[in-house]
Order: structure tokens, then C-alpha cells, then sequence
């Protein structure tokens, strides 16, 4: 007998419905899966069949195969669990019927549990727009999920409590989204991940550097990519760990779009489905291509708001062109390759060295009194600036030299502005921004083409 389910594979930030057939035939005791899964797909065979067997169910003992369509996209992960359970059962006349506009995410425990699974949340976004009326998930991210509207989520403890509401038995409510989603206020900071940076600094705590901080406030307002130069010691890293802080807050688009992320990556914390502050990541100065804009073996998404770069800019430098760009970046793997969307605001800063000794120095460029004589020749520098390839210069909006920070700027006692206050006018500078664009879909003036500089 032929049994059908539907669930949902993600590849980056893109989500694809997926139909999981079933059929059980006369044959020795054979469970096969088809449709390119990958190993944690493979190991669903010994998942389901224990967790069917201890939920009280009978695990039929003949030739069981599984398609996964459509089969010629990958399939990753344990969330194929409860749509292949469902589809024995289905099968072998355990269950009557499933409902037809209905789709089923999960991983199982042995003991026929749910647990965790990452990706929710773009997962239902498709069955959104798939038109789906409803979706099976574990209960612990129903929260995440009821986060997209128009779909009926249902929270699973077990696979014996899903199988008690096909039945009929034990009906279960849909997930209440008014009394369950906190508020905005509640929301709880991302989980720190590998190149995540913890909360940001407030501009108050930088002594000096006002022309500096005038700059990251005109890349705020504006959506700028700006770049620091400066010698060691003199604030840059500091400098950047500000901007999140002077940011406008995140829209709820915005926060859709990196909860989405944090998703797929499975940083979203537990305590919270919605991520509301900005993500600041800050990658090492020896990170490769494929880790700067999301590749690798099974190629992941990358998307923040702002993102510095350490001492030296990095091997992979060459990536961020399309990020500073706008739009979508190709991201590409041994798994395959697709076009992801970015949206970030670049916050690059450049460590000056002596070539010769190693040693921190401050460039010609950047010498002031008391500062310490430059012995690079002038072919060490330049090989150093070439370090930093031309396109991805092009992309850079502001340039700022930072120098050291007098002695009688540190020790003064006047309190520098805070973050708050410097945000409030980087929200009105966007709010101009927003009526000036409402007709041409524009967010920001980094974003204007030819024809909006003309008009």
C-alpha cells in the first residue's frame, strides 16, 4: 500500500517542499530510502522503527521504501523522522488518514519522543506559501514557528500523541500565538556562535575619536561601508563593536530574516523564537572565502548587520564584493551551490605593521607628535595596501584614519554621548531616508543607483 507525507528540506535560507512516499510490499524485511539523503537521513531507518516499536505500534516486517521527492535535491538532517514515521504507519493501515494540506517536521527520539529541530522557521515559511494549512513540528518550536502567520502550527510531544489527534482520540488546540510569543521587550539576545560577538559597546565608553564617531554615525543613517586605518591600540575594533548600538532597531522583517539564520544555524536561543537586536560578528583576519560568505562542504548562509574584519583583511576578502553590493551572494560547496541573500553593513578596519621588524608602527600617513618614526620602505607599504583589492575598495563609502588617542583624552572626566542619543538621530536621518524612497522600494542612500543620485 502506497502512503504519502509532506515535509520541507532547506538549502541555505531557501526551503523546498519535499513528498515523502511510502510503500510496503511482500518481501524479506528490507527499509530503504531513496531521493539523496544524506547519512542523518540514512539513520532515520533505525529511528523510526524504535521509535514506532516503543510508542506502542507495529513495525511492519517487509520491503518498506521510502522516496524523498523530488530526488534530485539533497536531502540533510533528522527532520525527515516524523513525515517518514507517519507514512509507515499510514502504510501499513496503523493510521487512517492524514489531513491533506498538512506538513510534518521532526526529529525522533528512540523512545518516539520529539525533539529540537533546527530550520524551523523557514521551513514554515514554505508550507506558507505552498499554501498549507497546517504543520506537525515538536513542541518546544512551536514558538519559533507561530512567528508566520497564516498557517495553523500544531505542538507534538510525541508520535503517539500525533497519532491520537489523525485518530481522533485526543484532538490537540493549535498553538496560541497571542498568549505564548513574548514581547518585544522580553526578547533575549542571540546565542554567541562561532565569530559572534556578545551585546556591543555604547559610544559613552570611547574617550577621543569624535571625528570617528561621526563617521559611523553618517554609515548608520546611510547604510555605508566604511573602513578604518589607524595603528594598533588607537580604538578601531572598539569603534566597531558600536555601531550595532546606534543602528535603528530591527523591523519585523529584518528580524524575520535573521531569526531565519540563526535557525538554520541552530543559534536561536531557546528562551526566545524572534531575534529583535542586531547580530555583530566579527570574523578572524585568517578566515577563508567559504567561511566569510557561507560556503563549504554544506553551504550556510551568512547575513549581519555588521561585520568587521580583524588586524589584516582576509584571504577571503575577495567574497564580500557582492555582500557590500547588495542583493544576493553565491555561496558554493561540495553539496552544491546556491544565491543567498545579503543585506549587511561592512565595518572594516586595517592594522598598520612594520614589514621589517613586525613590529606596531603608525604609516607616514598617520604620524603625529610623539608618535613613533615609520622605517617600512616605501615598496613595504605598498605591498601592504595591495592586500586590500581594488573592488572591494570601490565598495568602501568611508575611509577614516584613526590615530592614537592623546594621553589628556583618556583622563578627561567630560562624558562622551551615548549610544542612545546618537541613535535617535541615525532613526530620524532613516525616516527621511523612508519617505524620500517610498516610491522606488530603497531603503538606505547606499542603495541608490544612477538614476535616484539624477532625480
Amino acid at each position: 500500500m502506497l502512503a504519502k507525507s509532506k515535509t520541507c528540506a532547506v538549502v541555505g535560507l531557501d526551503g523546498y517542499v519535499v513528498e515523502v512516499e511510502v510503500d510496503i510490499s511482500p518481501s524479506l524485511p528490507t527499509f530503504i530510502i531513496v531521493g539523496l539523503p544524506d547519512a542523518a537521513v540514512q539513520e532515520a531507518r533505525e529511528r523510526v522503527r524504535a521509535a514506532i516499536r516503543n510508542s506502542g505500534h507495529e513495525f511492519p516486517m517487509r520491503r518498506i521504501t521510502v522516496s524523498l521527492a523530488p530526488p534530485d535535491l539533497r536531502k540533510a538532517g533528522p527532520s525527515y523522522d516524523l513525515p517518514i514515521a507517519l507514512a509507515v504507519l499510514l502504510s501499513s493501515g496503523q493510521v487512517a488518514a492524514a489531513p491533506e494540506s498538512a506538513m510534518f517536521l521532526g526529529e525522533l527520539s528512540l523512545d518516539g519522543g520529539l525533539r529540537h529541530t533546527n530550520g524551523i522557521l523557514p521551513m514554515v515559511v514554505v508550507a506558507r506559501e505552498e499554501g498549507i494549512k497546517s504543520v506537525f513540528l515538536p513542541e518546544q518550536d512551536a514558538a519559533e514557528a507561530a512567528l508566520v502567520e497564516g498557517v495553523d502550527i500544531i505542538p507534538l510531544k510525541s508520535l503517539t500523541q500525533m497519532v491520537d489527534h489523525l485518530s481522533g482520540d485526543s484532538p490537540i488546540a493549535p498553538f496560541d500565538r497571542e498568549a505564548n510569543l513574548p514581547a518585544p521587550g522580553e526578547v533575549a539576545p542571540p546565542k554567541a556562535g562561532r565569530g559572534v560577538a556578545r551585546g556591543s559597546v555604547d559610544m559613552s565608553e570611547i574617550r577621543g575619536q569624535e571625528h570617528a564617531k561621526r563617521a559611523l554615525e553618517v554609515a548608520a543613517a546611510g547604510g555605508h561601508n566604511i573602513l578604518f586605518s589607524g595603528p594598533p591600540g588607537s580604538g578601531k575594533t572598539l569603534l566597531a563593536r558600536t555601531l550595532p548600538s546606534i543602528l535603528p532597531a530591527l523591523t519585523h522583517d529584518e528580524a524575520l530574516d535573521v531569526t531565519k539564520i540563526y535557525s538554520v544555524g541552530g543559534l536561536l536561543p531557546s528562551s526566545s523564537p524572534l531575534i529583535r537586536q542586531r547580530p555583530f560578528r566579527a570574523p578572524h583576519y585568517t578566515i577563508s572565502n567559504a567561511g566569510l560568505v557561507g560556503g563549504g562542504r554544506i553551504p550556510q548562509a551568512r547575513r549581519d548587520h555588521a561585520e568587521p574584519q580583524g588586524r589584516t583583511v582576509p584571504r577571503g576578502a575577495t567574497g564580500v564584493r557582492p555582500h557590500s553590493a547588495g542583493g544576493s551572494a553565491p555561496a558554493s560547496g561540495g553539496q552544491g551551490s546556491h544565491n543567498q541573500p545579503c543585506s549587511g553593513l561592512d565595518n572594516l578596519s586595517c592594522q598598520l605593521y612594520d614589514g621589517v621588524r613586525n613590529e606596531p608602527v603608525s604609516l607616514r600617513l598617520l604620524r603625529g607628535p610623539g608618535h613613533k618614526e615609520c622605517s617600512c620602505t616605501p615598496s613595504t607599504v605598498s605591498r601592504y595596501k595591495r592586500r586590500i583589492s581594488g573592488p572591494l575598495l570601490d565598495r568602501i563609502d568611508l575611509f577614516v584614519e584613526v590615530p592614537r588617542v592623546e594621553y589628556e583624552k583618556l583622563v578627561e572626566a567630560n562624558q562622551a554621548e551615548t549610544s542612545d542619543d546618537v541613535r535617535t538621530r541615525t532613526e530620524k536621518a532613516r525616516a527621511v531616508q523612508q519617505e524620500r524612497f517610498a516610491d522606488s522600494g530603497l531603503i538606505t542612500n547606499s542603495e541608490m543607483g544612477p538614476v535616484e543620485v539624477w532625480d
